[in-house]
């Protein structure tokens, strides 16, 4: 596959938010019971149809079709996570990977952007239902979080909603060749700066965001999901 490639001077400098949250957030989680964390809504992770029952039912029917499965979910956590490691979700939609990571691997934190209000909502108000402390989720554009802060990453090729009108979650996402470019050549290099062993997974993606220096070490999910480390 022809790699992308990047023009830096197309890459707009935003001012990067207070996401995630600061070391005072995380230590009073780490205060909060762990036990607690893990009872609270495990019914939930039984199997997708029991964990898509905390969103409403128009969100229900696109689950299959656009969030992560909880077996993906766990399969690509258990490659990210890591005591105290920071996990950014690119595009996190209604929180459904962050959520069933979390509750699989609560040593991590999981964090989700987004950059849709509503979905943000629905994130938040499940991650309030299932009690988890290790899971965070922002209303915002993925240029506008820094990276560096984070140590690994997930991403379920949040950006090919700009080229398939068809299969887009709504219509508020512009459909644009030129805005999946920018949005991929960001992430490309986003991705180039980091140190080696920075862990990434990639679920239906299309890989012209990852840079040449991330080695593939795990297929699965009939190749669709796909883990990687930087050299």
């Amino acid at each position: 596959m022809q790699r992308l490639v990047i023009n830096l001077q197309m890459l707009k400098v935003y001012p990067y938010s207070n996401f995630p949250p600061d070391a005072d957030s995380i230590r009073y989680n780490r205060l909060l019971s762990p036990i607690k964390q893990k009872d609270t809504g495990a019914a939930l992770f039984y199997n997708d149809a029991a964990f898509d029952w905390v969103y409403p039912e128009h969100f229900q029917l696109m689950s299959l079709k656009q969030f992560t499965p909880l077996a993906v979910a766990r399969k690509a956590a258990e490659f990210l996570a890591g005591p105290d490691a920071r996990v950014l979700d690119i595009g996190s939609g209604v929180g459904k990977f962050c959520l069933a990571a979390a509750h699989y691997y609560p040593e991590t934190f999981f964090y989700g952007i987004e950059q849709r209000q509503e979905l943000v909502y629905f994130a938040e108000e499940a991650r309030k239902y299932t009690g988890l402390n290790n899971a965070w989720f922002s209303h915002g554009n993925v240029t506008r979080v820094n990276l560096k802060e984070f140590d690994h990453f997930y991403f379920y090729n949040s950006f090919y909603e700009n080229l398939d009108p068809d299969n887009r979650i709504d219509d508020t996402i512009e459909t644009s060749f030129s805005l999946y470019t920018y949005y991929t050549q960001y992430l490309f290099a986003a991705l180039d700066e980091k140190p080696s062993g920075t862990r990434l997974v990639t679920f239906h993606s299309t890989e012209d965001e990852i840079p040449p220096g991330y080695c593939l070490v795990d297929v699965s999910y009939d190749t669709l999901l796909k883990m990687w480390i930087k050299r």
